[in-house]
């Protein structure tokens, strides 16, 4: 059984693959395996997983019809051997000790998971991020945190951030809580680290920076806003909503869903009253505000 299991799925980034599985290959931690999904790549992928699936057999490999990110993952995490979860995006590069100072790190404080931090590296033309992946500052390393009080802080603090390649799961909590992705839409990761979070009372935080983390302009972030997105984010809180409706849902919902909506102003006007109406009769026009509903509807793209 290795250490780690690094999830990665894949979706026609055959121009970055190199650059990930040499980041692998070059860890200082050597037991882990990699379990890369192809989730119907249309480039050169397959061809690239296969090359160095037949040089390093630590690196397992499966194709599936284009099914989305959240399909992938956990295709791979039912074939995941490790003690540990890392989720890797295909693109992204991590440094040489991401792996070890992980698993160290966890096994030292017995860390349902682990967070750390990450740098940001734009490709030409891509849309700079109006946030960045820092937040350990807020953290002390070797205390041990509760997810509610955590996830209250970092929204107060306006640094909560769900993407899961800023953490290191261990394999038997995520079995405990039977926690997996929710297929079908995009910002998975959004409800994912949510429900990871608040079920949990040993976070640890390790202040580093270990994963560079390409934006490109056909990355998810970088895609045009539409329907889908503010579609996905309400059904984010949906699932939420019927985890817990409880206070720390509701900060969460009116930290989030206002902004959504604030965005959603340069959707097409033809796209704006299903997502509208939708929100309505969910109830979430009180997390939304109604500034953020005047903008929505009334502020022209690029005024």
């Amino acid at each position: 059984m290795p250490k780690v299991s690094v999830i990665m799925p894949v979706y026609n980034v055959a121009s970055y693959l190199d650059a990930a599985f040499i980041s692998l290959q070059q860890q200082t931690l050597t037991d882990y395996e990699v379990i890369v999904v192809n989730d119907g790549s249309t480039d050169d992928s397959q061809d690239i997983i296969s090359r160095y699936a037949q040089s390093d057999t630590r690196i397992i490999s499966f194709q599936q019809h284009n099914q989305g990110q959240s399909v992938a993952r956990n295709l791979a995490l039912e074939h995941a051997t490790g003690d540990y979860i890392y989720f890797m995006d295909s693109d992204d590069v991590i440094a040489p000790e991401t792996l070890q100072n992980c698993y160290d790190y966890a096994e030292k404080t017995q860390a349902d998971f682990v967070f750390f931090d990450g740098e940001i590296f734009y490709e030409d033309g891509a849309q700079p991020l109006p946030w960045n992946y820092k937040r350990s500052y807020l953290c002390e390393e070797y205390k041990a945190y509760e997810g509610e009080g955590l996830l209250n802080r970092m929204l107060d603090e306006v640094k909560h951030s769900c993407v899961v390649w800023l953490l290191f799961i261990r394999k038997r909590y995520l079995d405990d809580i039977k926690l997996s992705f929710y297929p079908g839409i995009i910002h998975e990761d959004e409800l994912f680290t949510t429900l990871l979070t608040l079920q949990s009372k040993k976070i640890f935080c390790l202040k580093q920076a270990l994963v560079n983390h390409r934006v490109r302009q056909t990355s998810t972030m970088g895609k045009r806003y539409s329907k889908r997105n503010i579609n996905c984010y309400l059904t984010v809180f949906d699932e939420l909503f019927k985890f817990q409706n409880t206070p720390l849902i509701r900060k969460f919902a009116r930290y989030t869903l206002g902004r959504v909506f604030y965005t959603g102003h340069i959707i097409p006007i033809t796209e704006k009253p299903s997502v509208f109406w939708r929100a309505l009769i969910s109830g979430y026009l009180p997390f939304i505000g109604w500034k953020n509903v005047m903008v929505f509807w009334l502020k022209r793209n690029g005024a």
